[in-house]
């Protein structure tokens, strides 16, 4: 039997005005620089840890109107779980232990514990004031911070069955390993032998010292030059040299790391990089960790262990940082990552996954709520999350249906606005089809406004606006004008009717077809005569061989339009959808 923290409420820290996450076993943190992951962080080292301790005024909440808050809460409530972290009604033994009279029921007869930490400006000693309590009730979120404190109920002692391990983005080995507060020091710390084996691993030091000393003439030496101390101590004294520490106990202090591609061919961690360096400090969490719950199952005690961990791909190699999510997500306890790699948040399931967005003056936080279908969360490993997990990241998202118009729209974005899709967070892609749903739900949830810029042949109009009636129906998504937009082609037309018979830009698309067709061909006669051939084909002919070419004259009409050479309007070579898309972006992201 375990437990886990699945909820967690804040107030008044940093840059968080007021926000609840829902945690599960595994929690990766995604957003953009300043969204409010490390302050997420930071406050459950301050809930559970040693934060307190360097807790100063810049940690107080400032709004938009420059007010600064007077208190910082931070709420935690733990549920019991069995050992896969599935919610149980009541806690073990074990727990019951550790928490006492403590333990709430919900109106379900659910056991529950809720603690609170709230921080204070101290008037009197200056600094800050911590206290913690225990609450008896977790009601709904608005009105939270309400609660009644009892102040026979404080928290008189840390919780030490709930230890929050901190791996802090700038982590080093190295350093670590002269550190005696770093969980290498720790682990360093636990060092015992038996007696006997102290007895015997000191002699076998001794012996070593020995030879090391009467093989080397210059240790031999500096021994007999400083025998002259005897003098001084009427020759009662001795001289030993012990290029080995003598002690066990001194082991520790000379402590190193190798690692090699081959045991004869290692070297200190001092001379390897920084993403080796960094991954080693995290495995040393590992081994902390293991130990603890060894020492743990001796003492039949509870625990449940919290790591926070801060960019843990710094530095890593795409591959290595797969490999460390697996390591990690492995781990005893419960992980919570923080993360700016589309790689490693690409292994996490989506429903791990917690989005920060930054918005006016305080931080929201999205997760999956409404349900994904199997078939859907697949296409969605599929498509974005093992192939385009940057778009976990996007501040918005336009979608469409095919290769043609993924990459064209990037090139008329950047012709529209004068710079980069990816320099605003905006991404597009392509859901090969009309299969919108599972990414517009994925979007949704992750608090990512969505626009959708669809062909318009046959019954797709109908059909699109079908899914979306039903995943408001049924699914019970908001999509509305402030995080939707669903826009067309001109009717019976897909992308590349629409570009040619309502555009001006025939000129522009032979020019794609003859570079696709000769594949840019350097020689001018042969692109030449390409040429001709094509101006001589029939309106409809060119659309064919447009659909015909799988979109490979889409890269060069995309470059093609984004120069514009002949400095057309942009309503001449932008489809009307196209720019109505990107008016709602504009709006959406205020560019």
């Amino acid at each position: 039997m375990s437990i886990l923290i699945n909820s967690v409420r804040i107030s008044g820290f940093r840059g968080i005005k007021e926000i609840e996450v829902e945690l599960g076993r595994i929690a990766v943190l995604l957003g953009t620089n300043n969204a409010g992951k490390t302050s997420f962080l930071k406050s459950l080292q301050l809930a559970l840890g040693d934060y307190q301790r360097y807790f100063s005024d810049e940690d107080l909440h400032i709004d938009s109107s420059g007010l600064k808050v007077n208190e910082v809460i931070v709420d935690l409530k733990i549920i019991p779980t069995d050992e896969h972290y599935n919610k149980t009604e009541e806690f073990d033994e074990k727990w019951i232990d550790v928490f006492g009279d403590n333990i709430a029921v919900d109106a379900n007869g659910h056991e529950f514990v809720a603690i609170r930490t709230k921080v204070q400006p101290d008037e009197i000693k200056g600094g800050f004031n911590t206290q913690r309590y225990y609450l008896n009730e977790w009601g709904e979120f608005e009105g939270w911070k309400e609660i009644v404190v009892n102040e026979r109920r404080k928290v008189r002692t840390k919780v030490d069955a709930i230890p929050y391990i901190c791996i802090e983005a700038q982590r080093d080995i190295h350093h670590e390993l002269k550190d005696k507060s770093s969980y290498i020091g720790k682990v360093l710390s636990y060092i015992k032998y038996e007696d006997e084996d102290v007895t015997a691993l000191e002699e076998m030091i001794s012996s070593i010292n020995e030879t090391a000393v009467s093989r080397s003439e210059p240790l031999q030496s500096l021994k007999n030059s400083l025998q002259g101390l005897n003098q001084s101590f009427l020759g009662s004294s001795h001289t030993e040299i012990t290029p080995f520490p003598k002690k066990i106990r001194d082991l520790s202090k000379q402590f190193t790391v190798h690692f090699g591609d081959e045991e004869n061919h290692s070297f200190s961690m001092e001379y390897h990089g920084t993403g080796t360096r960094s991954w080693a400090s995290m495995l040393t969490v590992q081994s902390f960790l293991s130990f603890m719950h060894e020492r743990h199952e001796l003492e039949n005690k509870a625990l449940h262990p919290i790591v926070g961990a801060e960019e843990p791909e710094a530095h890593l190699h795409p591959n290595a940082q797969r490999t460390l999510f697996k390591q990690l997500s492995s781990s005893q306890g419960q992980i919570i990552l923080s993360t700016h790699s589309p790689y490693l948040s690409a292994m996490a399931e989506i429903e791990d996954i917690r989005s920060f967005i930054k918005k006016g003056d305080g931080v929201t936080v999205n997760c999956l709520k409404k349900r994904i279908e199997h078939d859907e969360k697949n296409a969605l490993k599929r498509e974005i999350m093992l192939t385009r997990g940057e778009l976990l990241f996007s501040r918005a998202l336009i979608l469409c249906e095919g290769v043609t118009e993924e990459q064209l729209i990037p090139s008329m974005f950047e012709l529209y606005f004068g710079r980069t899709m990816f320099s605003v967070g905006v991404n597009c892609v392509s859901v090969s089809g009309k299969n919108y749903p599972p990414f517009i739900k994925l979007a949704s949830n992750l608090g990512i406004p969505v626009c959708i810029i669809s062909d318009n042949d046959g019954d797709t109009h109908g059909e699109i606006n079908r899914q979306v009636a039903r995943l408001v129906r049924e699914d019970g998504l908001v999509l509305n004008p402030d995080c939707f937009s669903l826009e067309f082609l001109k009717e019976t037309n897909d992308i590349e009717a629409e570009l040619y018979n309502e555009l001006n830009i025939r000129e522009e698309i032979i020019e794609s077809l003859v570079l696709s067709e000769t594949k840019a061909s350097p020689n001018e006669r042969y692109r030449d005569a390409k040429k001709r051939e094509i101006e001589a084909l029939q309106g409809s002919a060119i659309i064919e061989k447009m659909r015909d070419s799988k979109a490979s004259y889409a890269g060069y009409l995309g470059v093609i339009l984004a120069q514009n050479a002949n400095g057309k309007r942009i309503e001449e070579l932008l489809p009307e959808s196209v720019i109505i898309a990107f008016n709602k972006v504009r709006g959406w992201l205020e560019l």
